[in-house]
Formats: C-alpha cells, structure tokens, sequence
C-alpha cells in the first residue's frame, strides 16, 4: 500500500563527500575511486565507467538506467548537475556542496512526509483486519464460523460479498495512499540547475539552454519553477540571479512539504470512506453473520 521512499539521503552523502574531495584538488575523474563502492552499487559503477573514460553524467546515468524512477531521480538530477556544472564552467565543488544541501533538504522533508502518513497508513491496515478478528472472536467463541462460511449458502454468500467489499476497500485504500505521495520528487531542480548555470559567468541564454539540455539527457520530465520571472527580476534589482533562484528553489521544497503535510491530513479523513462503505460491512458478513448463522443453527439443532 505505501510507495517505498526515494532514496535521496545515500545520493547526498555522495554528492558531498565529492565535494570535498574536488575542493581539496583531486580531479573530478579520479574523486569517484576514492568512494566507497560498498555504500551502494551505484557508486561502483560509475567508477568503474569514469575509469574507462566515460564522461561522468553519462556514466551516471548509465549506472541507473533500469532502477525504479523514485530511486534513479535524485541520481538523475546528480548527471544534470555535473552536465551542467561541466558546459557553463561552474566550480564544481561549490555546486555539487549546494546540491548536496538540496538533497538534504528533500530527504528531510521526505522524512516528514513519511512521519505524516505514519499514522494514516497504520490505520488503513489496521482496520483490513477487522473481518478475520471477527472469524477467530466466532471462533473463540466455540462456534464454527468457518465452516459456516464454507459449507451454508448463507454462508458462503457473506463470504464472496465480503470478499469483494474488502477487495474494493484494498484498491480504494492504494489509490487514496498514492494521491496522498508527494508528485515531484525533487522540487525546486531546475531552479538549482539554472543557479548553478549562471554560476559559471555565461550568458543567460546560455544557462537556461544548457539545463534543458542537461534535463533532456539525464531524461527528467519538463519541471516547474518560474525561473524567467526570477531571472528578470534579477536584472531589474541589479542582484545576483543565483542567491535568488536558489531561494526560489528553498521555496519550492517548503510549498512541497506543505502540500504533503495537507496532503496526509487530509487522507486520515478520506480513510473513514473506505472503512465505512466496504471494510465495516465485510466485517458484519464475514465476522457477525456466520456467527448469528451458527447460534441459530444450533438453537434449531436442539429444539
């Protein structure tokens, strides 16, 4: 039911320890062999790639090509970076160190996130239950609701409706869970992106082409952020456009924290609709009815 995480936090460590290790004069070839392939697979990979000579975006991608999109993303927007830190001449440590900072505030947020439907999703297991507690309370009981539910047409007509209230109560739940996950999984990208492009001292133009490029090839789906609006802005305040797409970018993250926030509030409630409309009367026809079945049967049984 519940979409496994995005994997930001391991990226971020990689990012950062990359940082400092091009910061102190190692050349951005050579950095990746002194990572520890053990930390994860992916990092052995492209390694072994940038060893052969493979441009490290390229190689990056490579590494995730057939991985899960939620985990390839932040690794994707990695490739971006590194693409778009190489063509528009940005320092690389200062970028990779700010992107760094990036994941990390997205794998915090992600945290959040998970910490808020938390409670959410244990409630929607917890109450998928109700219909077997309700067979082993018969049970329990000394009657024998299975066989009720088996071997009684009665029985077995609560048992195939049941059946399919909590099979639609299941699909019900998923698809409210999923609404309820965050969309972007790396809001704020192309705002970091085009600060890093206008680090590099080139044209605007020139910065704004070479992060559509950069998304193009690392395959990253079109990404909102009114950078125009911040780049004009820029111009007309005579302030670096690179303190402020990156606010922007800070800003985003919040927006998205937010909405997730809202988002997993707003799920506990649409819960009730499920559990109301489909798992509650499974569990009269599957827990309580072969129940009542089997004391009338027997009552009749004796008399």
């Amino acid at each position: 039911m519940r979409r496994r995480d995005a994997q930001l936090a391991p990226v971020a460590g990689v990012v950062q320890r990359l940082a400092v290790l091009l910061a102190a004069g190692v050349a951005p070839a050579s950095a990746w062999q002194y990572l520890d392939a053990a930390s994860t697979p992916v990092v052995g990979r492209i390694a072994e790639s940038v060893a052969q000579g493979v441009p490290v975006a390229s190689a990056v991608l490579a590494a995730v090509d057939g991985m899960p999109e939620h985990d390839a993303r932040a690794w994707r927007g990695l490739a971006a970076a590194w693409r778009v830190a190489t063509d528009s001449g940005a320092p690389l440590a200062p970028s990779l160190r700010q992107f760094a900072g990036s994941l990390r505030a997205l794998a915090d947020a992600q945290r959040e996130v998970a910490t808020a439907l938390a409670g959410p999703l244990a409630t929607a297991r917890m109450v998928m239950a109700l219909p077997a507690i309700g067979v082993l309370f018969g049970l329990a009981l000394g009657f024998d609701t299975i066989g009720t539910l088996v071997t009684t047409l009665p029985g077995v007509v609560c048992l195939v409706v049941g059946g399919v209230l909590m099979l639609a109560a299941r699909s019900w739940n998923r698809r409210l869970v999923a609404s309820a996950q965050p969309a972007d999984l790396t809001p704020g990208l192309r705002l970091e992106l085009v600060a890093i492009a206008v680090s590099g001292g080139g044209s605007i133009d020139g910065a704004l082409a070479s992060v559509e490029a950069a998304l193009v090839e690392a395959g990253i789906p079109e990404l909102g952020g009114n950078v125009e609006g911040i780049l004009e802005l820029s111009r007309r305040a005579g302030v670096p456009a690179g303190e402020l797409l990156r606010s922007e970018a800070e800003e985003a993250r919040r927006t998205a924290r937010s909405d997730a926030a809202t988002k997993a509030e707003v799920l506990a409630v649409k819960l009730m609709l499920p559990l109301g409309l489909c798992i509650l009367p499974a569990f009269m026809l599957v827990g309580v009815a072969p129940l009542l079945i089997a004391v009338i049967s027997s009552t009749v049984t004796e008399f």
